[in-house]
């Protein structure tokens, strides 16, 4: 196995095609077949199925380019640091559902560690997306939640996927509401306060479940519906049709603006909420310092 197979592969996983990896690199489509031959004989597993359409990544083709990015990356800070001399880039990813405090600890993390040069990835997305991306080791780390509803069926795909949850706290139930809103003043809100407004919810794709739901008491049928991809979105709808959605209650004036607030929801349920990270691989510093921040802003 060599570097310039894994760029090989990494390559042609990102175009899609042998034919026009063999371009972009300026190889010879037949040597750049057979070093990705090779390597598949070499380590054992498919990589690529070839279709006449192109190629498609195996899912043990997903995961060894997981690792394979990994190299390279840290191959490539080598030799910014020890050969061309410029101290090295930074290099940092992190996917996580729809939280203040996991954007601003990431701020604090470029802010203070960021250096001259660096390549940092924050990836707001979906539930599933984000236990994939840490298994694939797109993202060092996962912000997520566990809650009675959704925990045997979470904690099943991470052990599947060979991660780890750290809890980081417990949060009890809030509900985000526009300051306008005459619920806004309560000191706790109740469900059937809520019926009359729209509720607001994070999109999950093809694992719309409620067991991926970003939130909690989300099994309960309510007459208005509004399913969004994007945290600012819901804020505008929650402000802009008087909605609400249910979280955690962490809410940063300072990136959120100071229209919506939390306020305490009448229930029993929770969300235990923390990070999920690789079993096989060990925390960067960079990994490290950003949960440090995650804690901070949590307390």
């Amino acid at each position: 196995m060599t570097l310039q197979q894994l760029r090989y592969v990494l390559c042609v996983a990102a175009k899609g095609s042998i034919s026009e990896a063999a371009k972009s690199l300026f190889v010879a489509q037949p040597s750049l077949s057979n070093a990705i031959r090779d390597l598949e004989n070499e380590i054992n597993i498919t990589i690529f199925h070839r279709t006449n359409k192109g190629v498609v990544v195996s899912s043990e083709g997903e995961e060894f380019l997981g690792y394979a990015r990994q190299v390279l990356e840290q191959m490539s800070l080598l030799e910014e640091k020890y050969i061309t001399g410029d101290g090295g880039r930074q290099v940092f990813t992190i996917s996580t559902q729809h939280y203040s405090f996991a954007v601003e600890a990431f701020i604090d993390l470029i802010k203070e560690h960021g250096g001259e040069k660096y390549d940092f990835r924050i990836r707001e997305t979906q539930t599933h997306e984000i236990i994939v991306d840490v298994a694939h080791l797109k993202s060092e780390i996962g912000v997520l939640y566990l809650n009675p509803d959704n925990e045997s069926v979470i904690r099943q795909q991470l052990k599947a996927h060979e991660l780890k949850f750290h809890h980081l706290f417990r949060a009890k139930p809030h509900v985000f509401v526009s300051i306008e809103n005459p619920l806004a003043k309560q000191a706790l809100v109740t469900l059937d306060q809520l019926e009359p407004y729209p509720r607001l919810s994070f999109e999950q794709g093809d694992y719309n479940s409620f067991y991926y739901s970003e939130e909690i008491l989300s099994k309960l049928e309510r007459s208005k519906n509004i399913m969004v991809r994007d945290r600012a979105t819901l804020f505008n709808l929650v402000i802009g049709l008087n909605g609400y959605t249910i979280s955690s209650g962490v809410l940063s004036e300072e990136l959120n603006g100071s229209g919506i607030v939390a306020v305490p929801l009448d229930s029993d349920d929770y969300m235990d909420i923390g990070y999920i990270t690789h079993s096989k691989t060990l925390p960067s510093r960079l990994g490290s310092l950003y949960v440090e921040y995650l804690k901070s802003h949590l307390e």
